[in-house]
């Protein structure tokens, strides 16, 4: 798949000012400009993230009602079910929220509750409230979902249990009647922040109530590792308090993991120090496996165990689930590959809805992200069960797919998602409806360079500019994620001067060569690039730089995100 090649543009006034008082060379001033950091202070605070630029959590629209709520439940000995979605942001929120409710509230009165993704679907359900009414729950702590149940939610105060929403998700105009809603992306709502994900505004009420109550910052603090893990499994940007709270639960998962991370760190074969992409690639899975292919339960258990042997045994069934997801959503994969080779129409098409109604309903958001790999339009990948057609679907870069599926709500039982991922269900009977109206929609509204993917390249340097001082500097700029990623460079006339082999046949190892200086490079799954370098042609390679540690020798490598012949440019 050819991709476009876009260098981000540069501020030459800000980066000649930013060079004046950090010191440092154009690219390295390039580089923060392009993340927005124009002064000294601002490096300088990007650089050193302090828990004490953390906002107030008190300045978040409704917390002291949260507050008041909770503790009017403490001081009468109300039974509160602590409630989430099954995803990696739901459990840990979850978990980190039942821990420390049950710190300053009995125990024996305190429960959560993760709903089933197969018998009763996303969010607030109808099963959970019941289960609360029956056990004489009086308060629901809602994290990571609720800001759309508005029906349930009232069902709830019908019944005189009170909600507390904290959830992330972009607000309708009309919201459910709870006791508090701390959700940032509300319009009145004064928080300085926007982009927490649900476990992060969990985090903020722990903080909220750590700080009515005189508690040590320990008692929130203590939950940070599992705040880094949502954010890097929920794919928010990595900038503001996110980047902090990542920072420093990056620092506690390397220095000292609760043991429901150590035990999935260690089943994972991951070596330490850990990054936000190995919490991505090892922890995440794993979580997630466990809500995909059985019962989300299961994380929440882990996450609350304190005894590290008992983590260990607990781990194994996720550890279990994530084999059993990988086969499943190899061979789901396929099929929806050759469902495409078969549509003589799908080149014309602008957007990739596929169904068959017994793929596995916990893997289809993974499918639909491996089809747009392959092709790349927004993609709704659909199943059946109890005569309703669930789904979900992702997005391509700079298509707001939410709004996409909005359009087509009339075709729809229940939608719900972001700018970029989404889950629907719908009846059988309007599927091919809703096929057509969601080919429509999109069709009328994306631009032709969406349906390209795009390579994002900080700037054109030559191999000279590369050197173990400015590589240092690229590496304080972790954590990596969306709106801070990892920069990606762009060296033009490339030789390899016949050095390129293919490795396990699916990588190229080859020498980047220009003006006698040279540089090992590795270019991933690229085998079928590989007859690029057969006549020792002159190439452009797009990478990023990496630490390669053989033996303990140490050298700089250029990790290979993507390369074409010089004379295409």
């Amino acid at each position: 798949m050819n991709k476009r090649w876009q260098i981000k543009p540069r501020d030459e006034s800000k980066i000649s000012a930013l060079k004046d008082v950090l010191n440092i060379n154009e690219n390295l001033c390039h580089i923060l400009t392009s993340r927005g950091l124009t002064t000294y202070e601002e490096a300088k605070n990007f650089f050193r993230p302090s828990l004490n630029d953390l906002h107030d959590p008190f300045l978040m629209k409704d917390m002291q009602k949260a507050v008041n709520r909770i503790e009017k439940a403490i001081v009468h000995q109300e039974k509160i079910l602590v409630f989430g979605d099954y995803d990696v942001d739901g459990t840990t929120a979850v978990a980190s929220m039942y821990r420390f409710i049950c710190s300053i509230h009995n125990p024996a009165k305190t429960e959560y509750y993760i709903p089933h993704r197969y018998k009763e679907g996303y969010g607030v359900s109808k099963a959970g409230i019941d289960f609360a009414h029956e056990n004489y729950f009086s308060l629901i702590i809602c994290l990571d979902c609720g800001i759309k149940s508005v029906e349930l939610i009232a069902y709830a105060k019908s019944l005189n249990i009170d909600f507390i929403v904290a959830d992330h998700h972009l607000p309708d105009n009309n919201l459910p009647e709870a006791a508090a809603i701390l959700n940032p992306k509300q319009t009145d709502c004064p928080y300085p922040y926007k982009d927490l994900c649900g476990c992060g505004i969990g985090f903020k009420l722990m903080s909220a109530l750590a700080q009515h109550f005189n508690l040590d910052e320990g008692a929130y603090l203590n939950y940070i590792d599992l705040v880094a893990v949502a954010i890097a499994a929920d794919i928010v940007p990595l900038t503001g308090e996110n980047r902090i709270l990542a920072y420093y639960g990056l620092k506690k998962i390397n220095e000292n993991p609760s043991p429901g991370i150590e035990a999935l760190v260690t089943m994972g074969n991951a070596k330490k120090p850990l990054n936000i992409s190995n919490v991505v690639f090892i922890i995440a899975p794993r979580v997630n496996a466990a809500g995909r292919m059985d019962d989300a339960r299961k994380a929440v258990e882990l996450f609350i165990q304190t005894n590290i042997d008992q983590a260990f045994e607990m781990a194994k069934p996720l550890q279990s689930d994530n084999t059993d997801r990988k086969e499943i959503d190899k061979t789901i994969t396929e099929e929806a590959l050759n469902l495409i080779e078969s549509d003589p129409s799908f080149t014309e098409k602008k957007s990739c809805v596929l169904f068959k109604e017994d793929w596995h309903k916990g893997v289809v958001g993974i499918v639909a992200s491996r089809v747009i790999e392959h092709h790349y339009k927004p993609t709704i990948v659909l199943t059946q069960s109890n005569n309703i057609i669930t789904g979900s679907a992702r997005s391509v870069k700079g298509f707001n797919l939410f709004e996409a599926i909005y359009a087509c709500r009339e075709h729809l039982l229940h939608y719900g998602g972001h700018f970029a991922a989404a889950g629907l269900s719908l009846l059988p009977e309007n599927l091919n409806v809703f096929v057509e109206k969601f080919e429509s929609v999109v069709g009328s509204s994306i631009e032709e360079h969406m349906l390209v993917p795009e390579i994002e390249i900080e700037c054109e340097i030559e191999l000279n500019d590369i050197n173990y001082s400015m590589f240092n500097i690229i590496r304080q700029l972790e954590p990596f994620g969306p709106e801070n990623m990892k920069p990606l460079f762009l060296t033009k006339s490339i030789k390899d001067n016949g050095y390129a082999k293919l490795l396990k046949e699916k990588h190229i190892k080859f020498s980047a060569t220009k003006n006698g200086v040279k540089f090992d490079a590795i270019a991933f799954n690229m085998a079928h690039k590989f007859d690029a370098f057969k006549n020792n042609t002159s190439i452009d390679i797009v990478y990023t730089l990496e630490e390669n540690d053989y033996m303990g020798n140490k050298s700089l490598q250029l990790n290979i995100v993507d390369f074409r012949p010089s004379d295409t440019n």
